[in-house]
């Protein structure tokens, strides 16, 4: 789904490094940035005026331009396609294409015609695998002009799964809810005041069909998308998870929901297909037809708008027939969603919602206030940008009804957002700082370009593939804007998006972004999760956008333009990153046969931002690397007794996990500690003496362990539930199991113990969850049933005696982090205040439970957004993010170490990137997953660097 917020994404753990298809694939769920093209095999001469790039780890080539070659003029225009590559098998190494090659669509412009073809192994989908043939027919006769895609030539994975949907579609939710977890909250008693039912699921999902993910030689896995309801914050989710169909693990996942700033949760694909329907007015169209009435929009303008007369209603109400009335007689309609909360809009339709209606033509003030008028108005102005500038018919190109819900509210309250949702726009009520979202023919135009995006190179919405979806969405969203007001590109706030929703601030101040700032280049580029604004999508768009942006200005709005546009219709693929994007604009100018100033002009504008070949150069860092290119995803580093313990994949990702251990000092080589077995081994934990981890099998997970000097693999246990979180300390080991239902439990296994202890008992209305071992003592965060009403402690156990002691607290938490215990203390998380942005307190008592203090408040200024704490018996270091208006590096996660008693905080590293999933040793030494490099490495530093200036 495509939005428009502010708000902050909890991070997963782990970082890739790679452009589109690497980006996405490397690593999933961890850091993107891009790698150079690698060198394919040499094919076959090519005429001499063809201009070919090659592919990455493919020996197709990525885009062949300055071709005419004949292809047969009678043919279906797929099969002219598919004919041409079979012709030309020297040159595109497609060894079968009429088996592997797949018809999406064709698009027609003129003399031009777009084929997309879809690649398969052996009859599954390739994700991202897509090729397109471009061709051109006159004079009777058809020839090919170019090509372009993905097409992974070295895939020999099997294609019969071996894990059952159910367990995919559990290991999914199980993954869904960690990503999600960190904290345990008050709103995760909701689920235990009811029955265990479906209707008690935080969570829910349902399994797609298998595709192959080009890792290598190709991982089987399913698709799988999880709904929901975030437990912490109560926005919707969707998440896209990969889950492999050789082992269960879930290889890849990805947040839906596309949004113009940092991702709001709303779910990005429909569950059921109304907008045709939804449009249809109560009476028969041709019985009364359409008429002009007027309105105001929020900024005073008066402006026209279609309607329709609803006799039925006895109103007009905002459905406009006359826009498609000469083809499909679909329609744009605007509906009043102001008593709907985003929940049961995003990717539903919401029951009982009316198109906006007023007695007369004229619509009234009721109408500007809410967002209306200019939400009807703005979606016909991008609907005839379209057909008028690009010859597209709606944003499918097929003339599909177009509908926008218009003041949807959060919990009744308001909702500063919006989104497409692969059916509709839904539009937020704005609040005393932002007018409805509807407000600004900008955001509309980049909330219905991105349904211009999904029907053409359908870029995928994670990483740089994503952040080139956002990219392309404002540079469209502007254009329109700038079109339709005639303002001049030269005037400064030109590339302003959202500033006319501004209250109270002027523009520059309220703005969600610049395009015409000159400061974003690949320089500022930041790799990040997926768990963070979906691995950089709107962090990074600029350094595109902002290049598209500066083609217009010097070449002018109608020829950047039709650039960009054919760029994306006709060259893009859904992997497709930064530099395959540079490529298409390149390729599509050349196609509309600019001058070589003007193709000078568009290379200096990429060269400008950075976007030059080699351009993902790693930059410096202050930390020692331990192990790098980890390629691993979310399941994180602990450490203990002097080593430390992580899973580690190949250099390009496509092997199952592996465990290893080594020295925190660097000395010596790290030990392969886990089994060859085709299982994912993840979760390791290690105090020095043995290392425990879980191995993810089709039908269960085994938690095993094995003595660090060397000896046979044990299995403590199996089970049937999720679980992540392992410490271990002197053969005691540590987790928590996450239940179907959303319920999670901390428990623990002795030496000898066939079945774990669950510290909760295991029951409904008890959770547990985040537990910390030291000294022979456990803790853990706890919801639990005080009397009729739930309540959230830290709970301290003394494994010798069994005996339990709560920790006081200072107010009421609505919300616990993660716990760390030493021989004097426990610390942990707290939430407290739910109006701020998310900061949360560092706590510590006694063992006892007593003498609690905060020694880093909740609402002390600039507090942290912290999700992940760990401490040693001299320091206490957390993984948070600042407080902020906007994502910038400052605001990454970064690792923060306080003393004990709170007296000093300082900054353990200065590197840029994402600091993710510490890891404490004695005295002040840290591990930690870093990204700064673009790669997953395992770093550490013995002391803090200070405050990073």
């Amino acid at each position: 789904m495509r939005t428009f917020s502010s708000n902050h994404g909890r991070p997963g753990s782990g970082i890739p490094r790679g452009a589109g298809i690497a980006a996405l694939l490397a690593a999933a769920g961890l850091l993107v940035t891009a790698v150079p093209a690698q060198a394919v095999t040499a094919a076959a001469p090519q005429a001499p005026h063809a201009d070919v790039i090659p592919g990455e780890d493919t020996a197709t080539p990525a885009l062949v331009d300055g071709l005419r070659e004949a292809v047969d003029a009678k043919a279906a225009p797929a099969d002219a396609a598919i004919g041409h590559l079979a012709a030309k098998e020297s040159r595109y190494r497609i060894a079968e294409p009429k088996r592997d090659l797949a018809p999406l669509g064709t698009v027609r412009h003129g003399a031009d015609e777009t084929v997309r073809l879809q690649q398969k192994h052996h009859g599954v989908p390739v994700l991202g695998g897509q090729y397109v043939v471009r061709m051109e027919r006159a004079d009777g006769k058809r020839v090919v002009t170019g090509t372009s895609g993905k097409y992974f030539t070295g895939l020999k994975a099997e294609t019969e799964p071996t894990v059952a949907k159910d367990v995919a579609l559990k290991r999914a939710i199980g993954a869904t809810a960690r990503q999600l977890g960190g904290k345990l909250t008050k709103a995760d008693a909701i689920r235990k005041e009811g029955e265990k039912s479906e209707k008690a699921q935080a969570l829910s999902g349902s399994v797609g069909g298998l595709v192959v993910i080009p890792r290598g030689e190709g991982v089987l896995a399913y698709h799988v998308t999880v709904r929901g309801t975030n437990p912490a914050t109560g926005e919707p989710v969707l998440q896209q998870v990969y889950v492999d169909a050789g082992s269960g693990y879930p290889v890849l996942q990805y947040s839906g929901i596309r949004t113009l700033t940092a991702p709001a949760k709303a779910t990005a694909e429909a569950t059921e297909r109304t907008a045709g329907k939804a449009g249809k007015a109560a009476d028969d169209p041709a019985a009364h037809p359409g008429t002009t009435g007027s309105g105001v929009r929020l900024n005073g303008a008066k402006v026209p708008l279609e309607l329709f007369q609803d006799t039925a209603r006895g109103e007009y109400v905002m459905t406009d027939y006359a826009r498609m009335a000469d083809s499909t007689k679909n329609t744009l309609s605007t509906w009043d969603a102001s008593a709907v909360d985003v929940n049961d809009a995003a990717g539903t339709w919401p029951a009982g919602i009316k198109v906006f209606g007023s007695p007369a033509a004229e619509f009234g003030a009721a109408a500007t206030d809410a967002g209306a008028v200019d939400a009807h108005w703005a979606a016909g102005q991008v609907y005839d940008y379209y057909k008028k500038h690009h010859g597209r018919n709606g944003l499918d190109g097929r003339g599909t009804s177009v509908n926008s819900l218009v003041g949807v509210t959060m919990f009744g309250g308001s909702y500063v957002n919006a989104f497409w949702d692969g059916q509709k726009m839904v539009y937020g009520s704005g609040d005393e700082e932002f007018r409805p979202l509807s407000a600004d023919l900008d955001v509309v135009g980049h909330e219905m370009t991105h349904g211009v995006v999904e029907n053409t190179a359908n870029l995928v919405y994670a990483g740089q593939s994503g952040a080139l979806n956002e990219a392309i969405a404002d540079y469209f969203g502007n254009a329109i804007d700038i079109t339709a007001s005639g303002q001049s590109m030269d005037d400064p706030d030109a590339g302003l998006i959202g500033e006319d929703l501004c209250r109270t601030k002027a523009a520059g101040d309220c703005a969600f972004r610049n395009l015409n700032d000159g400061a974003t280049t690949s320089k500022n580029f930041l790799g990040v999760t997926f768990g963070t604004d979906n691995g950089g999508v709107h962090l990074n768009s600029t350094i595109f956008s902002g290049a598209l942006w500066d083609i217009r200005q010097d070449l002018g709005g109608e020829l950047a333009d039709k650039i960009a546009y054919k760029a994306l219709s006709e060259y893009m693929t859904p992997l497709d990153g930064f530099t395959e994007g540079r490529n298409a604009v390149l390729a599509a100018a050349k196609d509309l046969k600019v001058t070589t100033k003007q193709l000078n002009v568009v290379k200096k504008s990429f060269s400008a931002h950075g976007i030059v070949p080699g351009w993902e150069d790693a930059i410096g860092v202050d930390s020692d690397q331990l192990l790098g290119k980890l390629n691993i995803s979310g399941t994180g580093v602990q450490a203990g007794g002097g080593w430390y313990a992580v899973s580690q994949s190949n250099d390009d990702g496509s092997e199952p996990y592996s465990v290893w251990a080594g020295r925190a000092d660097g000395k010596g080589s790290p030990k392969l500690i886990s089994p060859n077995d085709g299982r994912y081994h993840v979760y390791p934990a290690t105090d020095g003496k043995t290392v425990v981890w879980v191995a993810y099998g089709t039908t269960s997970l085994d938690i095993l362990s094995r003595p660090l000097a060397g000896g046979p693999i044990k299995k403590l246990y199996t089970s049937y539930n999720d679980v992540s979180g392992l410490r271990v300390e002197n053969g005691v080991v540590v987790f928590e199991s996450y239940g179907f239902f959303g319920d999670r439990h901390v428990a623990y296994l002795r030496s000898g113990d066939t079945r774990p202890t669950f510290v909760d008992g295991g029951g409904w209305f008890d959770g547990t969850a985040l537990p910390s071992i030291a000294k022979g003592k456990l803790a853990y965060a706890k919801l639990y049933l005080d009397g009729s009403e739930f309540k959230l402690g830290v709970e301290v156990m003394d494994l010798k005696t069994g005996g339990k002691k709560m920790t006081g607290q200072l107010g009421e938490p609505q919300g616990l982090g993660q716990t760390g215990i030493n021989g004097t203390h426990v610390f942990w998380l707290t939430d407290e205040i739910m109006e701020d942005q998310g900061q949360m307190g560092v706590r510590r008592a006694d063992l006892d439970g007593g003498n609690v203090v905060d020694i880093n408040p909740e609402a002390k200024p600039k507090a942290l957004i912290a999700f992940d704490l760990t401490v040693s018996d001299e320091a206490v270091t957390v993984s948070s993010q600042l407080p902020d208006t906007q994502y910038r590096n400052e605001t990454l996660p970064k690792l923060w170490q306080l003393t004990t008693d709170g007296s000093r905080l300082e900054r353990v590293s200065c590197n840029r990137g994402e600091q993710l999933s510490p890891a404490a040793l004695t005295g002040k030494q840290v591990v930690w997953l870093d990204g700064s490099t673009g790669w997953t490495n395992l770093v550490t530093r013995s002391r803090p660097a200070g405050l990073c200036g």
